[in-house]
């Protein structure tokens, strides 16, 4: 498939190793700028270690040897020499549970504009009012900011963490099944709020889920036991796939 947008992130000859297991395989892949990209596929295939590579959080897992290229505005981030911390701020990060840091929720946001080194009251202040609105989370906490992050529910505290992951500007979202704890209410909020944030952002999505990769994607990225099967535009991956592993998946109608 011929990438027709504007690839943010450039993705080549990428592959993971555990001890015992090929867990990417061979991945060549460009991300479009300011589009929903759904990494799809069934469990354990390998959508998850694909995320975790675009902002290296591999690095933790010291038995996984990765070899290949990911560039982020031509920047090649597995280069031994690239600071990650840098590399962390231009990726804001949803994982599957929201995990407030144990403070005020105001405080929640501020940690992230204290990474970019904003701390003048004024400017904190307004930015927390902004991050929390992009995150449709202001009107309902707008009178406790300063209660503990952990008296909200679980779909608020997961809006809570994009909102944290907003304050510190990042270039790319990195949503990993970010619905899967939450309420059908909560899901939809976070998929409408997904939707408005890509006029400014570049949200890359894991889900196994089809009918969310349909109400959300631009892109769908197919990943089948570490392999690229299919990748495209989601109305020519999801209503005419050309491979038969895709055409299987898609009629099971997960």
């Amino acid at each position: 498939m011929v990438m027709t947008e504007t690839p943010i992130i450039r993705i080549r000859d990428l592959n993971v190793h555990a001890p015992d297991n090929h867990i990417l395989k061979n991945i060549h892949l460009d991300i479009p700028k300011n589009k929903i990209t759904v990494l799809l596929g069934p469990s354990g295939c390998g959508k998850t270690t694909l995320l975790k590579s675009l902002n290296r959080l591999t690095d933790l897992y010291p038995e996984l040897k990765i070899k290949g290229n990911i560039y982020i505005d031509d920047d090649d981030i597995l280069h031994p020499e690239r600071d990650v911390s840098q590399i962390r701020q231009k990726m804001g990060l949803l994982s599957q549970r929201p995990y407030p840091l144990p403070m005020s929720i105001f405080k929640n946001v501020a940690y992230g504009l204290k990474l970019k080194g904003i701390t003048k009251k004024d400017e904190v202040e307004r930015r927390v009012q902004e991050y929390l609105k992009k995150a449709a989370l202001w009107d309902e906490v707008k009178d406790r900011l300063h209660s503990s992050a952990e008296q909200l529910s679980i779909g608020q505290q997961q809006r809570l963490c994009l909102a944290r992951g907003l304050a510190v500007n990042p270039e790319v979202i990195l949503a990993d099944e970010p619905t899967s704890a939450l309420d059908p209410v909560s899901t939809q909020m976070i998929e409408h709020q997904f939707q408005e944030l890509k006029e400014e952002y570049t949200i890359v999505l894991v889900t196994h889920m089809l009918r969310q990769a349909r109400r959300l994607a631009d892109y769908v990225v197919f990943i089948y036991y570490g392999k690229i099967i299919e990748h495209g535009p989601v109305n020519e991956v999801l209503d005419n796939p050309k491979e038969e592993l895709t055409k299987k998946y898609v009629s099971a109608g997960v």
